[in-house]
């Protein structure tokens, strides 16, 4: 014991000198960044490191106490990840996701997007023709918390004000885009989250959606309102239906992955398409909070059903173009 303790010791004393100024070089880059080291300590660096993956080697080898070990696995993953660790500031990331890996990850969903269009357009359909059939199938669509007040049996005074509404009142409207993009982001985490459910719960999630979409446009269709109430859901509708259509096209490829992970095991296939399920998530939050801000302000403060129409086709021109134009290969990083 007495003699593991002198190797220990004159080990230590012989190289712990090279170990102190690899971790105080670290210590500067981690807090100070890379630029403010020198030439020759960038160049130091590699040469310290490899002298303590040999520290590390030896100390293994010849079983030198335990807490020395550990240090030297320490100080060397530090060393790993400065020399061979891709360094990028957080704006160059920001840019990435936008640029390349939020748009690659959508085109890699493009057949769960449209099954997850259909069952909402779907669903829209159905409800429409109902409602418009039978005005009391609106209730089973709408819970009437969620129509205040734009129900079957409101005169068509009432519904086209409601198309109106903000022109006069624009205090509070942070509020109001506040809440919404509450409301809504929290549609679109379900229908994500549900997709371990083998694909049914976003499924019905999507079916809803759609059926609520679709029981709101016939009960104005009835009075004579469908134009300026296309325009006035479309606004931010055409933002916000994506948003959710992408949301439950990643939970749909989550529970096909479930059902059928192929060759993968079960756990492996949900990681694969979780990955790319979760880009694409990070990404509809953005498309949310801009719906929000549509639907909070420009809704309310835009009364011109021309210019609803011309914003809701500007968002589907950008976010299509966005998403599924051609663009020139990544950069290999």
């Amino acid at each position: 014991m007495a003699e593991l303790q002198l190797k220990s010791h004159r080990f230590r004393a012989e190289r712990e000198a090279d170990w102190r100024r690899l971790e105080r070089l670290l210590d500067r880059a981690e807090k100070s960044g890379v630029r403010r080291l020198q030439p020759a300590e960038l160049l130091e660096i590699p040469v310290l490191y490899r002298q303590a993956l040999s520290s590390l080697s030896v100390a293994r080898a010849i079983s030198l106490d335990q807490g020395l070990v550990d240090y030297l696995e320490a100080l060397s993953s530090r060393a790993y990840f400065f020399v061979y660790g891709a360094r990028t500031s957080a704006w160059t990331r920001i840019a990435g996701f936008f640029r390349h890996d939020w748009p690659e990850a959508v085109r890699g969903l493009w057949r769960e997007t449209v099954v997850a269009a259909a069952i909402t357009a779907l669903a829209a359909v159905v409800a429409f023709g109902l409602v418009v059939r039978d005005p009391d199938w609106f209730y089973s669509f709408v819970p009437q918390a969620l129509a205040a007040g734009r129900e079957p049996h409101a005169t068509t005074e009432f519904l086209r004000g409601t198309l109106q509404s903000g022109k006069d009142h624009k205090d509070g409207l942070e509020v109001l885009a506040t809440f919404l993009f509450t409301h809504n982001s929290q549609i679109a985490l379900y229908a994500f989250a549900f997709g371990f459910a083998f694909c049914v719960l976003t499924a019905v999630l999507l079916v809803a959606n759609g059926g609520t979409l679709g029981a709101f446009l016939a009960l104005f269709a009835q009075h004579g309102l469908a134009a300026p109430a296309v325009g006035w859901l479309m606004i931010h509708g055409v933002t916000e239906l994506f948003a959710v259509t992408l949301a439950g096209a990643a939970g749909l490829s989550i529970g096909w992955a479930v059902a059928f992970p192929g060759a993968r095991t079960r756990m492996d296939a949900v990681m694969h398409v979780g990955r790319r399920g979760a880009l694409v998530m990070a990404g509809v939050v953005v498309m949310l909070f801009f719906a929000a801000l549509l639907e909070g302000f420009a809704r309310q403060l835009i009364q011109a059903d021309w210019a609803r129409y011309a914003i809701a086709a500007a968002t589907a021109v950008v976010w299509g173009a966005y998403f599924y134009l051609p663009r020139g290969r990544r950069r290999a990083r």
